[in-house]
């Protein structure tokens, strides 16, 4: 009968994860399994704990500063998600995607260990990321297209009443069905248009949040060149800045955008054609800084505090008429509190919105 030493040497040696055993308290690593070899060839298992400076180096800046304070949380016997970090070995190497995970244990001779596995996920990130990618690109188009149409259908519910007023007089059934149809259609179209944006826009919001770490400014920057490209459409100007170009946090990308998705649909609606809406991202010592700013016609001051109630009173049509469920902008707060963020707002009569989402770095 073979020995429980043997059966885990193989099971250990034999896995397709990297499985490594780092001392913090020596600074040393202890122990990889011949998966180390495959991950990081020409690389040797024996010169592990010498690869560690190149293997650091192989990060983008980013995650080095990333991965260093994660592992010194760890060490600290703080409980982390997975990691993923990029990795470059050489300037003209593909990037690749690793996922990291660890946990702080304590050896017999009291030695701090941090043990885990590392995995190559390059494959799966990129799936991920394509369908992030898509999903996003989906929501913002819906979101023009649901303005987009829904202006001409209004004009032409407006111009039924108006041509009803016109021939009120002339008291004849038929003609006053087929203006009543004329109307009951523009409304229904305008109403479903709005009602199918909305629904896809609620459905997403009861699903669990999937967290990852995310270029957060990258992300946003494709969501405002789609709206940019679509300028005329919507008859609007759309600017987006970030300081610094590049920033990180650890959100659900999909659902994130959804939110600002949405306030961007409400500053469309209440903001006159030809106007701005400018979207900007901040990193702060401790937390980054989103604001979503337009210069509408601004948010009524009696209806301000009430407006991230759920059915909320301050709920009201948009200047070309759009429906509101009145839900909004109360999902809006809670998915930013889901990532541990607050939001708030200023605004003024006539003088615009400026809607401020505050993440946890």
């Amino acid at each position: 009968m073979l020995e429980q030493i043997e059966v885990f040497r193989h099971l250990l040696e034999g896995n397709p994860l990297l499985l490594f055993a780092y001392s913090v308290s020596t600074s040393q690593v202890v122990y990889v399994n011949e998966a180390y070899e495959r991950l990081f060839a020409p690389r040797r298992r024996e010169t592990a704990t010498a690869d560690l400076p190149w293997l650091l180096s192989c990060l983008p800046a980013e995650d080095q500063k990333y991965a260093l304070a994660c592992f010194a949380e760890l060490a600290n016997g703080e409980l982390h998600d997975d990691l993923l970090l990029r990795m470059q070995a050489a300037p003209d190497a593909p990037l690749r995607w690793l996922c990291v995970r660890a946990y702080r244990a304590v050896a017999s001779d009291g030695q701090v260990l941090l043990c885990g596995s590392a995995q190559d996920v390059t494959v799966e990130q990129e799936y991920t990321r394509n369908a992030d990618k898509f999903m996003a690109k989906k929501n913002t188009t819906l979101e023009i297209l649901s303005h987009d149409l829904a202006g001409p259908f209004n004009m032409l519910h407006q111009l039924a009443v108006y041509f009803r007023e016109k021939t009120e007089d002339l008291h004849d059934p038929q003609l006053e069905k087929l203006v009543q149809v004329m109307q009951d259609t523009c409304r229904d179209s305008v109403n479903l248009i709005r009602e199918f944006v909305d629904s896809e826009f609620v459905e997403s919001s009861n699903v669990q949040l999937k967290r990852a770490r995310v270029d957060l400014s990258a992300s946003l920057q494709q969501v405002m060149d789609t709206y940019q490209q679509s300028e005329r459409l919507v008859a609007k100007h759309f600017s987006f800045s970030s300081t610094p170009d590049h920033i990180y946090v650890e959100l659900d990308n999909n659902k994130f955008l959804q939110v600002i998705n949405n306030l961007l649909s409400n500053a469309i609606k209440f903001t006159r054609e030809g106007g701005h809406i400018d979207v900007r991202l901040e990193q702060h010592p401790d937390h980054v800084l989103v604001t979503v700013a337009d210069d509408g016609i601004g948010i009524p001051e009696k209806l301000q505090p009430v407006l991230f109630d759920r059915f909320t009173k301050a709920r009201r049509p948009g200047l070309r008429g759009e429906k509101t469920t009145g839900l909004g902008m109360s999902i809006i707060q809670a998915l930013v509190r889901l990532h541990d963020g607050t939001i708030w707002f200023e605004s003024q009569e006539n003088a615009g919105t400026t809607f401020y989402i505050k993440l946890p770095n």
